[in-house]
């Protein structure tokens, strides 16, 4: 239902899964084994599978942190993004390569989900795609030293508010890992 035409297919997004984000996440082993099922049925099923790697201050370009989890191995011929914003979209190379691909449907997995994630999820929506993100496959740490709720309070609000996410023509929503289709 995507507002964008001739744009039938859909990608799967894996965000910032790298050791220096991911590495006190809440539940990270787990996430990280959805993302794989993720990743093997979209490759079965020959979805594309776009990975997002971000970088700043805190996480310096090649260094060790900044280098996506080893339990994860991306395709050389799956497109790397690399990013300096939360939203995957900002200033990056994203909607090109969904363009080239016909895709205006995102399946998103990955990490912050108080960051990245929801950035990414709303950036993609208000640029007309549908996008689903995979309730048991995103993460984040704990910030409660900073006044946010527990970890998983926080992936549970953000299940709870983009499971019937809609707008003129699009349609967000969440699924688990077992039930995505691509």
């Amino acid at each position: 239902m995507t507002t964008l035409p001739d744009r039938p297919n859909t990608a799967l997004l894996v965000i910032d899964v790298q050791n220096g984000v991911v590495a006190d996440a809440h539940d990270r082993d787990g996430v990280i084994a959805n993302i794989n099922i993720l990743v093997d049925k979209a490759r079965a099923q020959d979805v594309p599978v776009v990975w997002v790697q971000h970088s700043d201050d805190q996480l310096k370009r090649d260094s060790e942190s900044w280098q996506y989890v080893p339990e994860l191995v991306r395709d050389a011929a799956e497109p790397l993004v690399h990013k300096l914003y939360g939203d995957s979209f900002e200033a990056t190379e994203l909607e090109a390569l969904l363009a080239e691909r016909g895709v205006g449907r995102l399946v998103v997995a990955g990490a912050q989900t108080d960051a990245c994630i929801r950035s990414t999820l709303h950036g993609g929506f208000v640029r007309g795609y549908d996008v689903t993100l995979v309730a048991d496959a995103h993460t984040t740490e704990d910030l409660t030293a900073y006044g946010a709720p527990p970890p998983a309070q926080v992936i549970a609000h953000t299940n709870l508010y983009w499971q019937e996410q809609s707008a003129p023509g699009r349609l967000g929503g969440t699924t688990e890992t077992t039930s995505v289709t691509f």
